[in-house]
């Protein structure tokens, strides 16, 4: 062997183990990457796992939380109902009571009508005997001067010394 072919045999030689070696680092850093997947899957996993686990808790806190409105709103819509049911009852009844006490402040009581009816028969005795004794005159105010006169039956007697009373008429 001579110095080129021993060189050349060294420069394979340090070659080959290069080689090797780049081989040997590649395999290692292919192990790495896979090792890289599988850990980024498991990681992948583990994030889906806590996203759910939280979205799972914040929905159940939300579902809570609308039960607890829910039942607050049924609270507040049966008081309401009930404060509506009172209203509407209260009202009724000041307008059913109303009309009586407006009729009981202005129309008069019964001992007021029984005093009414008894000066409603005594004014109609009254105006019954006025008729009788000339209620029915036909007066008048006559003339320029205004005089008071009356009306008279003609067809009737005359009467006094100087027959200078008359019979009114309608009597």
């Amino acid at each position: 062997m001579t110095d080129r072919t021993a060189a050349a045999d060294d420069a394979t030689m340090k070659f080959g183990f290069l080689m090797e070696s780049a081989q040997a680092h590649q395999r290692l850093a292919e192990s790495q990457l896979d090792k890289l997947r599988a850990h980024t899957q498991d990681l992948d996993s583990v994030v889906r796992d806590e996203i759910r686990r939280t979205l799972v808790e914040e929905l159940q806190m939300l579902t809570a939380e609308t039960t607890r409105a829910a039942h607050a709103l049924q609270r507040v819509r049966r008081g309401v109902g009930l404060r509506g049911v009172l209203w509407s009852f209260m009202l009724a009844l000041i307008c059913a009571l109303a009309p009586f006490a407006v009729a009981r402040w202005v129309l008069p009581s019964a001992s007021e009508v029984s005093a009414l009816r008894a000066q409603r028969d005594e004014l109609r005795l009254n105006v019954a005997k006025l008729g009788q004794l000339g209620g029915h005159i036909d007066w008048r105010h006559c003339g320029d001067t205004r005089r008071l006169c009356v009306r008279v039956d003609r067809k009737a007697p005359t009467y006094g010394e100087k027959a200078n009373y008359y019979v009114v008429d309608g009597y």
